[in-house]
């Protein structure tokens, strides 16, 4: 049996509650993931920090039109 088949064959109610678990997992390792990242000496530097801001910049650039806001033609 494949997962999904295995998966499927589980009534509602145990589908939902496993989604819910699943979601309350991602939850507590996102929240206590910054205390995890400083007791194991592996948070960034301030200057590490500056540098991934800058490269994850989201650019965003007018694609033809001039100033007004019209497009050439």
């Amino acid at each position: 049996m494949s997962l999904w088949s295995t998966y499927r064959s589980l009534t509602p109610k145990t589908r939902a509650l496993f989604g819910v678990g699943v979601m309350a997992w991602a939850t507590i390792g996102l929240w206590t993931s910054p205390q995890v990242e400083n007791a194991l000496g592996m948070q960034a530097s301030k200057e590490e920090q500056e540098a991934l801001d800058r490269q994850m910049a989201v650019r965003i650039s007018r694609a033809g039109g001039d100033d007004n806001g019209n497009q050439s033609q």
